[in-house]
């Protein structure tokens, strides 16, 4: 299929792109690597009367360290991210996730905060933003504003985000000194959407483990460490962690595989993270 008709702007400047968006509202979509929201438009799931694209935005394009949190800009590009020498040591859960996030050719094009304002349950890169705790920088033509990654994702693809806003860049707090990170999902391939996913974080007091693919947005859950050992009754923690994350039978996996998933995986990254402690 081919998309409806739309108009297409490419501003100059940010400030000319949220004036477009405010303008337009529900009627705009804004486009930045487009690996979403392109199957969409030919699909005509979406249908928007304007399309601004924000690929070439400078202002956009920033990847920074400040204040202790690595602050990704709305047009850095997965590979960009990826590619970048210190993550490992700013963001290892990220480093570790974003291998599996689509495939190389759709990561020289798919943005960082497009996977997050897309808001798929079982995308990588929102599961390691509610993992480690991080922020979502909304902007419009008023004002701009901060919402913690636990608080943004609402459901499937739906956010808390206005239509006026863009997502302008997320920010992810830095690896403290003294923690583990680890990662694992089951994918129908390597670079599918994952049919369950694994984050987990172990610092000096908790550890907690984040799941996408089974709920419809990604979940996060803490234990307290017992002498610096994961909890002795942990397969009852992750038992109740997977029942309370409902899921549902589809086309890829049954719940209850779902479930076994959680139970095994979550363990396993657990451990990982403790064992990796730096």
């Amino acid at each position: 299929m081919k998309p409806a008709s739309f108009d297409y702007l490419r501003p100059a400047t940010v400030a000319d792109a949220l004036a477009a968006l405010a303008a337009e509202g529900d009627d705009a979509r804004v486009i930045a690597g487009g690996q979403s929201l392109m199957p969409m438009l030919n699909m005509r799931l979406v249908q928007p009367r304007l399309l601004i694209d924000f690929s070439r935005l400078e202002e956009l394009r920033t990847l920074r360290v400040e204040a202790g949190w690595l602050s990704v800009g709305a047009a850095v590009t997965q590979a960009e991210l990826l590619s970048r020498p210190s993550l490992r040591d700013e963001v290892p859960l990220l480093a570790a996730a974003l291998p599996w996030v689509g495939h190389f050719q759709t990561r020289n094009r798919g943005t960082v905060c497009g996977s997050v304002a897309h808001a798929d349950p079982s995308a990588e890169t929102p599961l390691c933003l509610v993992a480690t705790g991080g922020e979502v920088v909304l902007r419009n033509a008023r004002r701009r504003r901060t919402v913690k990654a636990a608080d943004f994702f609402l459901g499937p693809l739906t956010t808390v985000k206005a239509a006026d806003e863009i997502v302008e860049s997320v920010r992810f707090p830095l690896a403290a000194a003294g923690s583990g990170h680890a990662f694992r999902e089951v994918s129908m391939r390597h670079g599918d959407f994952a049919i369950t996913a694994c984050a987990a974080t172990v610092d000096g007091t908790r550890a907690s483990l984040a799941v996408g693919g089974v709920a419809d947005r990604p979940t996060l859950r803490f234990w307290p460490l017992a002498g610096g050992a994961l909890p002795p009754d942990l397969d009852a923690a992750l038992n109740a962690f997977a029942w309370d994350l409902g899921g549902d039978d589809d086309q890829h996996a049954t719940a209850r595989y779902r479930r076994d998933l959680v139970r095994r995986i979550g363990r396993t990254v657990l451990e990982e993270a403790l064992s990796c402690r730096r």
